[in-house]
């Protein structure tokens, strides 16, 4: 991003995972194996995963809906619940110390919103986490408002979920900027006319990140 281009941004969209808290998506994989998943990778692969995660998070089934569809396709229908939720979960990390000091210095200068791809199983255990690790209740204090795909019906990268997020917040596209770490869903944000960047850094690093394309 230019400086000019910066100078322009008055408000800045982020996502959550690994660009604010920490995923590992090599772990829930692993854990999901264990279950008894067979064929691991067209089940939840890089390129491409089975479509109950993407029915999890636009709330299109309910959580109990989704440990069945693990437990069916793990062949075990005796699985308990709080081991699929524990496999599941193994995709989250967690919030790197500094990281909320950077978000909340830059709410002086920016509308800061979060727009995330979550459901309701992760959504819990963050809640947890937050007041376990950092003593609040959720994410709200952070920005000017938060979004999640779960309690939208909508994920990224669809164009509506973006559209959403503009229309109810009155932004001017042309001054808002959308980051994220994952390349599809920068298209989304492009096709609803904001400025993008893709995070390509640790998430410990997101106020170098912002240094870097000078945002703060």
């Amino acid at each position: 991003m230019e400086t000019v281009l910066a100078q322009k941004i008055k408000n800045i969209i982020f996502d959550y995972g690994n660009v604010i808290f920490e995923i590992n998506f090599i772990n829930a994989q692993k854990a999901l194996l264990q279950l008894g998943i067979p064929d691991i990778e067209s089940f939840f692969g890089h390129k491409g995963h089975d479509n109950i995660f993407s029915e999890l998070e636009t709330g299109a089934i309910t959580a109990a809906k989704f440990r069945d569809g693990i437990r069916n396709a793990a062949n075990n229908p005796g699985l308990m619940d709080e081991e699929i939720d524990a496999a599941w979960n193994g995709l989250l990390i967690g919030v790197p110390e500094n990281v909320h000091e950077v978000l909340l210095s830059i709410k002086d200068k920016y509308r800061t919103f979060l727009l995330s791809n979550t459901n309701e199983i992760h959504y819990n255990y963050i809640l947890d986490y937050l007041k376990r690790t950092y003593q609040v209740a959720n994410n709200d204090h952070l920005f000017e408002k938060a979004y999640y795909s779960q309690l939208m019906l909508l994920r990224k990268p669809n164009v509506e979920i973006f559209e959403t997020v503009i229309k109810e917040n009155n932004l001017v596209p042309e001054e808002t900027l959308f980051i994220d770490d994952s390349p599809q869903h920068l298209v989304g944000a492009k096709q609803a006319g904001l400025h993008t960047l893709l995070m390509d850094k640790h998430p410990r690093e997101l106020g170098q990140f912002l240094k870097e394309h000078n945002l703060i």
